[in-house]
């Protein structure tokens, strides 16, 4: 068994919510989840950003559904930390 303890998405959003509102969204869904979220580029309607996730035990599906659910799609997942917890 793994357990993620960091990941960075490549994330295009609309312009609303705005960058805070949506790291503290993504915040919000794990007890220890540290965000940083980084706007790369503007365009008319939408933010391409990074999206850095670090927390004890992140839970991808929740974090993708979230996304979505705020307008926004994960691109890519352009880097992942996992370690294991023994065997399963």
């Amino acid at each position: 068994m793994t357990k993620i303890r960091r990941l960075v998405l490549d994330v295009l959003k609309p312009h609303q919510p705005n960058a805070l509102d949506f790291a503290s969204a993504l915040a919000g869904l794990g007890p220890d989840y540290h965000i940083t979220l980084t706007v790369i580029e503007v365009d008319k309607k939408t933010e391409s950003t990074m999206v850095t996730i670090e927390g004890a035990d992140i839970h991808f599906d929740d974090i993708k559904a979230a996304i979505e659910k705020m307008g926004a799609s994960v691109h890519s997942i352009d880097e992942v930390e996992v370690y294991g917890t023994g065997p399963t």
